[in-house]
């Protein structure tokens, strides 16, 4: 089926922008990143938690496991508790 614009534009599938979840669970997580005195700052997300991010968060990663976000953790903006 064709996507017609209000104004009469065909608009093929690949210009449609697609809604992604902004929801997700966190399956693996960096060490954490240096501050401006060279130490290690721990991440505050760790493995399981589930997080919400924007919705133009992070870069779509697709390998032989299957379709992956990848994120900072400045990205995400909220951690949910009890889900």
């Amino acid at each position: 089926m064709e996507n017609v614009s209000k104004g009469g534009i065909i608009l093929p599938e690949s210009a449609i922008e697609k809604k992604r979840e902004t929801k997700g669970v966190v399956l693996s997580v960096g060490k954490g990143r240096f501050n401006d005195l060279g130490n290690r700052i721990p991440l505050a997300v760790k493995v399981g938690d589930v997080v919400l991010y924007g919705d133009y968060a992070g870069t779509d990663i697709k390998t032989a496991e299957g379709e992956f976000l990848l994120m900072s953790e400045d990205d995400v903006i909220a951690v949910l508790v009890d889900e």
